[in-house]
């Protein structure tokens, strides 16, 4: 492996640290150079109760990865003839809703960009597989539509017009492959994707991930921090298999070694050894930035067919996307040009996969991770400006905290309970310039660093001084 030492390094220092400010319980992880499983590893357990450790064979559920072995899918039959990327969704499935004259096409579902913000269906699939209930019917296909054609209200652009994540979308093209092909979702998936490229862990069936003996406890992150385990959230769908698409938007269960030779594929065109499951064309088209989202830390970023694509990471396009079944995540990340992939899974969630994942890529390159990834020195400089605070004396005190990507501000006593965000003056913390709304008025507050011991924090008529 290139760089191997700086790579495993990197890997044994911020893994750990990650999963220990994340409170996530177990993760595995395995990189793939050049069609070869260089570093395969797991941290912590995949059932603490037990004491079990995380392999790279545990089984974990992959949420929205998912979405590529959809676009797959579907790239499959068009390439076959039985679809096109400019159907509209209702000539297959029964889809009511739309704007007339704009159809919501194949190819819209696939780049979300239907025009329909979420109908939050995952929401309501993920609440029920944990024992909590929204309310809304939810038994099978026919509830499934009821939601979604019941939103021609919430319509909020012309389809092809704006990205909107819809989950929704992605399950309507599990749809689309089971009226298209004949078969059951999670049938098509597994004889025509997972069979094909020897996946043989890989599973959308609950009864066999359940079996298996590597396998995660999925842990529910509370608001609170608290983490306690919980029941695998996805149904069985076998068991109702005409609803076998729920578990387009999310459903697929793996082990990050099975991940490298999924990987691989999308790297290698569309071929693993002596196997082609697409052409080079299609998976070139799923790889390409179809519709553009918020720029990222590197510059233009947007979404393909399954895939979030950053058009220039260290000079090179990064292929990535995420998944969440909220009790268990997973991160897909590969560079096609350098055929480089990593594959990371925890059962928890809150996990900072981008990052670990970029800072890989950097190790591997010959980089410094730490000078070549922004979001990795964007958490130092949090890890080192959040603590507790007191101004003279001690006569006034708060915290700087930490919280979902935010540094906030915290104050409790007598008089006061307050929590507040520190809005950065630049996206890349470069300075130590921040500021509060007070009554939507702009107060700034500066951190003032002369060593990672004597930090001061300036806000209006206050000098505070770090303490912890």
């Amino acid at each position: 492996m290139k760089d191997k030492l700086r790579v495993q390094n990197f890997i044994e220092e911020k893994v750990p640290a990650a999963m220990r400010e994340a409170k996530t319980p177990g993760l595995s992880i395995a990189i793939v150079v050049e069609g070869d499983v260089v570093y395969a590893e797991g941290f912590g357990a995949r059932d603490p109760a037990r004491g079990l450790p995380a392999t790279p064979d545990t089984l974990y559920g992959i949420g929205s990865c998912t979405k590529s072995f959809v676009a797959m899918a579907i790239m499959q039959l068009v390439e076959q003839g039985r679809l096109r990327l400019d159907d509209p969704v209702s000539k297959h499935v029964p889809f009511k809703i739309g704007l007339p004259g704009d159809p919501v096409t194949v190819h819209h579902l696939l780049t979300h960009s239907s025009g329909i913000p979420s109908l939050a269906t995952s929401t309501v699939a993920l609440h029920r597989g944990i024992g909590l209930d929204t309310g809304v019917p939810w038994g099978g296909v026919d509830d499934f539509y009821r939601l979604v054609n019941g939103a021609q209200d919430e319509i909020a652009g012309v389809p092809g017009s704006r990205f909107f994540y819809n989950n929704a979308g992605y399950r309507m093209l599990g749809h689309v492959i089971q009226e298209v092909s004949g078969e059951p979702f999670h049938e098509y998936i597994t004889g025509k994707i997972l069979d094909p490229l020897g996946m043989a862990k890989t599973t959308l069936v609950k009864e066999e991930y359940e079996r298996d003996p590597d396998k995660i406890v999925p842990h529910w992150k509370k608001p609170d921090g608290s983490v306690i385990p919980t029941d695998f959230p996805y149904p069985n769908v076998p068991d109702n298999p005409e609803f076998s698409f729920i578990a387009a938007a999310g459903g697929i269960i793996s082990s990050v070694r099975d991940l490298t030779r999924y990987l691989v594929v999308n790297m290698e065109g569309g071929r693993l050894e002596d196997r082609r499951v697409l052409s080079p064309e299609s998976v070139a088209k799923m790889q390409t930035l179809h519709v553009e989202r918020p720029p990222n830390l590197h510059g233009r970023y947007g979404y393909g067919y399954g895939w979030g694509i950053t058009e220039d990471f260290l000079g090179h396009k990064m292929v990535s996307h995420g998944g969440s079944i909220l009790v268990s995540t997973a991160h897909l990340t590969f560079i096609p040009d350098l055929k480089l992939g990593v594959a990371m899974a925890a059962n928890s969630a809150g996990l900072a996969y981008s990052t670990i994942a970029e800072g890989v890529f950097a190790a591997l390159m010959g980089e410094d991770p730490m000078e070549a990834v922004p979001a990795l020195r964007i958490q130092e400089k949090m890890r080192t400006l959040k603590g507790t605070y007191e101004a003279y004396k001690g006569l006034s005190r708060l915290k700087v905290l930490s919280r979902a990507g935010l540094l906030y501000l915290e104050q409790k006593g007598p008089f006061t309970d307050a929590l507040v965000p520190l809005i950065p003056e630049d996206d890349r913390l470069e300075t130590n310039k921040f500021h509060i709304l007070t009554a939507g008025v702009r107060q700034p507050v500066e951190f003032v660093v002369s060593s990672l011991s004597d930090i001061d924090l300036y806000i209006e008529r206050y000098r505070y001084h770090k303490r912890g």
